[in-house]
């Protein structure tokens, strides 16, 4: 009994030291004086204020002893290409200098900028010259961030999804590559002659791509060849990540329908999807068929119809309508079933008349222009002539 009795009181006494051990385990404190990375992601009127400036400072308290300045910006006045700058800059008291070279261009760069706070803000005065262009550094009102806010805000979404579950989220005709930099330029020359439309703006490397070393491009395919090029650009060296992407297709202008009906073998008889596409059209339009092209590049279809327009009829003015059209596999692989895509239509009226033409202008507000949107109720009369289904954006399901 008494050696119970002291285990008890043993176990009493040493409960605090435990509890203390553990909530100095669980809850750790920097220690006084620890090394602290603060970032400042803007940096006013640099480059006419085209640029995009990270400062990464290292504090001991409210001492800065490093810094690193890097600087993105228009490598011509106006132009869309970037170079870029990154400088070790030596602090001493407020002052911070350095000098460098920029990556792309080799000019030779200096930094002399004084650093303020003023509140719970800093100011920046100084120069930066790069080559023989001197900028005026004269900003306020500078907050800075914690590395992890600092990290938080460059988590980036390519879109790219290289094995989407179907292509509701996706676009069977758009395909993106995210690819090192270096690897780039390889990489596009082996798409000439491949039947792949690149998009000029992917092209555009921006200054989170120069500060990552990855670049993502985006590419429009025959959704019937998109597989396959997203095999080719994996075995790719420099590839990071390839597959399907956002793109043309709107779910709201969709129809999901079964294939039998319209496949030759394994293929889809576009010739015969066109001609019953192009007959809908006509009835809810009130228009004529004049022709109808699926592009050997891009898989999209293009059809044309033309209605006399009824503005001002007398004047025996022409409609011509152009819709876009897209058909895939509702999802990547074999399938039973496929998936529409018809655009909303382009309508320009012009003079066809013999003789002397009237000339027009479309001055017609956006509004104006969306009320087209509902094509007469196209869409719907599709959808019964395919038997077939509509999304349901509310369910995220074919209904």
């Amino acid at each position: 009994m008494r050696a119970l009795l002291f285990c008890l009181v043993g176990v009493v006494m040493l409960a605090p030291d435990i509890g203390f051990a553990q909530q100095m385990k669980l809850s750790p404190k920097a220690a006084p004086g620890a090394n602290e990375t603060r970032y400042f992601t803007a940096i006013d009127g640099l480059m006419d204020g085209n640029a995009d400036v990270v400062l990464k400072e290292t504090r001991q308290g409210k001492t800065v002893t490093a810094a690193v300045l890097d600087v993105c910006y228009p490598a011509e006045k106006g132009s869309d290409r970037k170079d870029r700058f990154v400088a070790n800059l030596a602090v001493s008291g407020q002052t911070m200098t350095g000098s460098t070279q920029t990556i792309g261009g080799k000019q030779p760069v200096t930094v002399k900028l004084a650093r303020k706070a003023t509140g719970d803000t800093f100011e920046f005065r100084g120069q930066i010259t790069i080559g023989s262009n001197v900028t005026e550094v004269a900003s306020s009102d500078n907050s800075d961030l914690s590395e992890k806010e600092f990290l938080d805000n460059q988590t980036t979404d390519d879109g790219i999804t290289p094995a989407p579950k179907d292509f509701t989220e996706v676009s069977p005709e758009s395909v993106g590559v995210r690819i090192k930099l270096d690897a780039a330029l390889d990489f596009l020359k082996s798409l000439k002659g491949e039947g792949v439309e690149v998009s000029l703006t992917s092209l555009a490397v921006s200054c989170d791509a120069l500060r990552s070393g990855e670049q993502t491009l985006n590419l429009t395919v025959d959704p019937e060849r998109a597989a396959a090029l997203i095999a080719k650009a994996k075995s790719q060296a420099g590839v990071v990540a390839a597959g399907w992407t956002t793109g043309a297709v709107e779910m709201d202008r969709a129809i999901r329908f079964a294939a039998a009906d319209w496949r030759d073998g394994d293929k889809v008889n576009r010739d015969k999807l066109a001609t019953a596409i192009s007959g809908v059209l006509a009835k809810t339009l009130g228009a004529k068929p004049v022709s109808a092209a699926w592009s050997a590049t891009s898989g999209k279809l293009k059809l044309t119809l033309k209605r006399p327009n009824q503005l001002f009829p007398a004047l025996e003015l022409t409609d011509t309508i152009e819709v876009s059209g897209l058909v895939s596999t509702d999802k990547p692989g074999a399938s039973d079933r496929l998936m529409l895509w018809i655009s909303s239509p382009v309508v320009t009226t012009t003079d066809e008349g013999a003789g002397p033409k009237l000339s027009l202008s479309d001055d017609a507000s956006p509004d104006e222009e969306g009320d087209q949107r509902d094509d007469n109720g196209a869409i719907d009369a599709l959808t019964r002539e395919l038997k077939g289904q509509r999304w349901d954006a509310d369910k995220s399901a074919w209904k």
